[in-house]
């Protein structure tokens, strides 16, 4: 069977230090039409007149710029009905891979081979017009992967359905939310029957029944035969929906393969910054809100206050994490969720359990407790944390940010944990009724 992706040699440059000229903004359809066309007459006057430096293939004078190669000789292929999940650290070149393989980006060497029409769903922001109504962006969509308008109509209300905005389907899609944004684009990209379905981590903006509902999708749409490329910093999600895996780090591609294999890797690797306590910079964080606010250092401790990486079977602990808040936010909310090494998470709590109201946040740095008792099974787990406007608007939220282990001893008594497997992650509180075959008595016990 022919590949319906074939990536061979695949490298894309940029420019380090170059200014923006304005072009961040929008634009409106005649703007956008216009300076394609002039783009389309300027980069083919370039190609005339411009001569490359032996082996660059970028069009500039390689003596006078610095260049940053995010992506390096790249290849592979893909086979019609897999479902590829590509996982790596932020910065890896993961993102560029897709806008790559999407046609939003140029290559600057190798080429691309696709068997098929392309469906999209990138960052929030990519492949709709801010101008048009969410039922104009529908047509236009459909027109770009090549539908007809009779195949659009015929999806039409399926598409509306699924992203539930049918409301808001004649409002111009710059006054949408974040969330409302995501449902219609991937109600698009998933509906309109492309043959390559490709995802990035953006379904992160959505809440947690729609995330599983777009996962839901992309497993049937991968059982119709079509195939998916899924972006994803849960692990969770591409070991339940992925077929195959590939590990992108500095750019290139560093493990091709079984999926728990590349997962494993790749956490063993996330591993060493989560055993520190120390958040850096380019910390895998997700958000709605830009320089708001930043997770800097996390740590775990007995109630007392010790500093440990392990807990007894049963005991108490305390998460403590310092945030730094660059623009004042009036009513905020702090998250603490614990979560297996695989991103699934086994408890969630925010500042506003226990009746207390939203937090207002001035500049600076600020330190926050939350004890924390729960039955963990033995096992190893993570901390996330997250800090939200009141409205559910992320302004920092980062997964993974400190590792622990919980023992099968407990701290003081006989309460251990004795079976040699662990089966699930939390131990529920409960009450046993024995009927004693000699006594003829009941036999409560609790545990």
């Amino acid at each position: 069977m022919d590949p319906i992706l074939t990536v061979q040699g695949l490298s894309k440059a940029y420019t380090i230090g170059t200014q923006l000229s304005g072009h961040d903004r929008y634009r409106t359809v005649r703007e956008s039409i216009s300076e394609s066309v002039s783009a389309t007459w300027t980069g083919l006057r370039r190609r005339l007149t411009t001569r490359c430096p032996a082996g660059d293939g970028l069009g500039w004078n390689s003596r006078n710029v610095e260049k940053f190669w995010a992506l390096n000789d790249v290849s592979f292929e893909v086979q019609p009905g897999e479902v590829v999940g590509i996982v790596g650290r932020n910065g890896a070149g993961k993102s560029t891979l897709l806008k790559v393989l999407s046609r939003i980006t140029e290559p600057t060497k190798g080429r691309v081979e696709m068997n098929g029409r392309v469906g999209s769903l990138l960052e929030v922001g990519t492949g709709f017009h801010p101008e048009l109504t969410g039922r104009e962006n529908i047509f236009l969509n459909g027109a770009i992967l090549g539908m007809s308008r009779k195949d659009i109509l015929r999806n039409f209300d399926a598409i509306v359905a699924f992203s539930e905005i049918e409301k808001f389907l004649d409002t111009p899609v710059k006054r949408y939310s974040s969330g409302m944004y995501v449902r219609l684009a991937f109600a698009v990209a998933s509906h309109l029957e492309p043959e390559i379905l490709v995802v990035d981590e953006v379904l992160a903006v959505g809440d947690a029944a729609f995330q599983k509902k777009c996962l839901n999708k992309m497993d049937q749409v991968s059982r119709s035969g079509r195939t998916v490329l899924f972006v994803s910093h849960t692990m969770s999600a591409i070991k339940s929906l992925c077929t195959r895996a590939l590990l992108i780090e500095g750019g290139r591609v560093a493990l091709d393969g079984n999926v728990d294999e590349v997962v494993n890797h790749h956490l063993a690797a996330s591993a060493e910054s989560a055993r520190t306590g120390v958040i850096p910079e380019n910390a895998v964080r997700q958000n709605d809100v830009k320089d708001q606010a930043r997770f800097r250092s996390v740590k775990l401790t007995t109630a007392s206050g010790d500093a440990v990486a392990q807990v007894y079977f049963g005991q108490k602990f305390r998460v403590t994490f310092v945030c730094e808040v660059l623009r004042r936010i009036e009513q905020a909310i702090f998250e603490v969720s614990i979560s297996t090494l695989d991103g699934t998470q086994v408890t969630y709590s925010t500042t506003l359990d226990g009746e207390q109201g939203p937090i207002s946040l001035s500049e600076g740095l600020h330190e926050v407790s939350a004890e924390i008792d729960i039955m963990l099974l033995p096992r190893d787990y993570t901390i996330d944390l997250g800090v939200h406007h009141l409205d559910g608007t992320t302004v920092d939220l980062v997964r993974r940010t400190y590792d622990f282990t919980v023992l099968r001893v407990a701290e003081y008594g006989n309460d251990h944990y004795p079976w040699p497997r662990t089966r699930g992650m939390v131990r529920a509180q409960t009450e046993w009724e024995l009927e004693g075959s000699t006594a003829g008595t009941p036999t409560r016990s609790a545990g």
